[in-house]
Parts: C-alpha cells; structure tokens; sequence
C-alpha cells in the first residue's frame, strides 16, 4: 500500500477544523527499515517493516488533547478526532496552548535507497573481530540497519514542514564472561550517512567497546577515597550534556528547577569548551516536535551561555523568548591528545558510563561509574567494580580542563574527551 504522509496529514487536518478545534496540529511519520539482527555472536533475523504513526493535537478554548494513532483508515481517523474533541472540552485550560504559525520548510537528506549487502559486510566485520579480537565476549544484541523516515507536520495556522531522511544505523550490547565472571553490559551505537571505507567495528567505537568489555570481566575494587579527576569518554560526555540541555528546557523553566534561569551571558562551562548544534546530523531533521524550524545554534561560546531552550508552550508560561531546538549537538575538540590527557591524571577514572541518578536542584549528584577504569599515575590501570562518585554537574562543565583532539560522531552527539578535576571517589 502506498502512503502519502502529506495527504493523511491534510485530511487529518481538515477533520479536525471540522469537528470544532480552534487550532490543531498534525504530525505524519512513515518509516521503512531493513535490518540485519545478530545475538549471540551470530546472525540471526534479515527483515524490512513499515511503520505509520499520525500524532495530533488540538485546541478548543484554550484547552488541549492529543493522541497518537498508526491506522490510517479514514473511518478509524474520524473517530479518533471525535473522541479526542471530547477530551479536550474537558481537559484544563490553559491560555499557553498554542500551535506553530506560518513555519514553512522541507528537508532532504542521507542514502534513500538500502544496500542489503553492505548491512551483511559490516555485520560480518563486527562478528569477526569478536571471534579474533574479544573471544570471551559475548554480542548479546547487535542490529545493522537502513531506515528512511517521511514526515509531514501542518497545523491550522498555516505551518507545512515535511522531510525524507534516510540513514545506516549500528548499534551492539556486549558482556563478557570467564569462568564464574562476568562484566555489566555495554553498548554503542550511532547513525551516519554511508558505512562504506570503514569496517564495523570501527564505527561508533564499536571495537573499542568490546575491547573494553573483555577487559571488565576482572574488576578490581576503588580502595581507600579519594578527591581526583575523571576522563570523561564521548559516551560519558553524552550524560553530561543531557543534563546541561534538561537544564535550559521548559520543564526546568516552569517549574523553577533550572539552576540556569538567569545565566545567558554568563560564563558557565570553561572558556576553552563550545557547544554547536547539530540539528541535521545522520537521521535527523532541524524542525522541533511543536513544529517549529531549528535553526543553527552556538550554546556555549567559549564558555559562555547564549541562550535557554524554550519551546513554544514554555515562552508564554514563562515570557523567555521562545528558542526553536531540536536533537543532535556537537562540542569542538581540544588540543591535546587523550592520551595526554590521561598521562595528566594522578588519581582517578576513565569513564565510560556515568549514571549520576537525579541530581539535586542545584545540580548536586552521587552515582555510579560504569564500565570504567582506575588511572593511578597518569596510566590506565584495571576495571573498576562499581564505584560510586560525586559532585556537582554544573560545577563540572565549569571545571573542565581538557578537551582532547580525537572525538567520535555518534551521528546526532558527536563529542571529545573531557577532563575534569574536584571529583569525589568511594
């Protein structure tokens, strides 16, 4: 059957006007993938799927409802729309509610055609380095996959955004086992563009990981507390920066959390870090989920803020002006070496994981380091068993005192080694 995700996303539309919203907003997605699955160290599923999801939204006298279906029949669309006029009548009203207006775009990019065969090479790439490389690993999960999305967002007043993306995407969860020992689970995985010129498991740091994970079979405890520094991985960066961007969102604004309600301007990371955004990365789109164009962006320009996050809701509930963002961030390398930066640590931890739990308002944490490892004396030493650590994540961005010059591209967060000192170890 053949979809037409701008034609269900007008009938849907103009079903909504009809039945009674003041404003509506309507978002089409249509995605086609094939993917080749592997557990346990082998190949095992090759299939194509198809999936549809229509997502709408309306308003009636400043009251809001939404709902997502995947039936495009347009008896089924019609009884959606009514049962969720009737939710709307009685949900709160809130005067904030709003839709997008007059935003007008389309965007293209990425392979839109699969290669069945280049899917199977760099399966058969990760599969083989395991056998040669980490045989006591085991690839519990791992997909290599083609997906090209098609999306089509309008709304009452006016806005039409539509996109074709396509992209490869490459991902494996990994344990290592010995005998009566094992490691925790790891993982990596990203997007690009086009997995030719490179094998596997040199995609997303995929070989690293397993290199890792064989090495994390044998843990070793901390020993005594201490005050040091951490290496912070790409992986590792990523939770640091979600927290950084949960900070300046709506929902921190609103609810008065943000530890960075009046800080544009100000210094708030080192002067030698700067955050791009990188809204069309591999299997992304510069538009945002309230439909609204995100355009370029510098975050953190040599340390200083520039702006908060605020989606449309978000400005009139707080009057910050209303900042379009979508997925995907990079932060520009450093200049010097990992391994330079690591030579640098007297006491501390490479980490690959980092789950700091939910920090305090003031950005307060204690959590734990995973798939990580001791460096005593400027050298990576064994892995580490589970090991608590804390401190303060906005303190953290501020202290940063080495940015490396490698950096990997997970294709939508595409971030370098950090250095950072002051944590605490137990």
């Amino acid at each position: 059957m053949t979809v037409d995700a701008k034609q269900i996303a007008e009938s849907a539309l103009a079903m909504m006007q009809a039945s009674g919203f003041d404003d509506s907003h309507v978002s089409v997605s249509i995605s086609e993938q094939d993917e080749l699955n592997m557990n346990h160290n082998a190949p095992s599923l090759l299939r194509s799927t198809e999936n549809y999801n229509i997502g709408l939204i309306g308003i009636v006298d400043g009251r809001k409802a939404a709902t997502t279906l995947t039936d495009v029949d347009p008896e089924a669309m019609k009884k959606t729309v009514q049962s969720l006029f009737k939710d709307a009548q009685s949900a709160p009203q809130d005067d904030a509610n709003a839709v997008s207006e007059n935003q007008v775009a389309h965007f293209e990019q990425g392979p839109l055609a699969s290669n069945r065969d280049l899917l199977a090479e760099k399966a058969e790439d990760l599969l083989n380095f395991r056998t040669a490389q980490t045989p006591n690993v085991i690839i519990e999960e791992a997909t290599v996959s083609h997906r090209i999305a098609r999306s089509y967002d309008v709304t009452s007043r006016g806005t039409a955004l539509s996109c074709v993306i396509g992209c490869y995407e490459m991902g494996a969860a990994a344990t290592g086992t010995e005998g009566d020992k094992s490691s925790s689970l790891n993982y990596n995985g990203g997007r690009c563009n086009d997995l030719n010129g490179t094998p596997g498991q040199d995609w997303f740091a995929l070989g690293e990981m397993l290199l890792d994970t064989q090495r994390q079979i044998h843990t070793r405890p901390l020993g005594e507390r201490f005050t040091g520094e951490v290496i912070l991985a790409p992986t590792a960066v990523s939770d640091l920066v979600s927290w950084f961007l949960s900070q300046l969102g709506s929902t921190a604004l609103i609810s008065g959390s943000s530890v960075y309600r009046d800080r544009v301007g100000d210094s708030v990371a080192a002067a030698t870090l700067s955050l791009h955004s990188h809204f069309d990365a591999p299997g992304h789109a510069p538009f945002t989920s309230d439909g609204f164009k995100a355009e370029p962006l510098e975050l953190i320009q040599g340390g200083k803020l520039t702006s908060l996050l605020v989606d449309h809701y978000g400005s009139h509930k707080t009057g910050i002006a209303h900042t379009p963002s979508s997925s995907g961030w990079r932060i520009l390398p450093g200049t010097e070496s990992t391994a330079d930066l690591i030579a640098s640590v007297k006491q501390g931890a490479l980490v690959t994981r980092f789950s700091m739990g939910s920090p305090g308002a003031n950005g307060d944490f204690s959590g734990i380091i995973k798939n990580s490892f001791i460096i005593e004396n400027g050298e990576v030493g064994g892995a580490l068993a589970e090991t608590m650590v804390a401190g303060n994540m906005a303190a953290m961005l501020e202290n940063v005192s080495g940015i490396s010059q490698e950096h990997i591209d997970f294709g939508g967060e595409d971030f370098p080694w950090l250095r950072i000192p002051g944590l605490h170890f137990s």
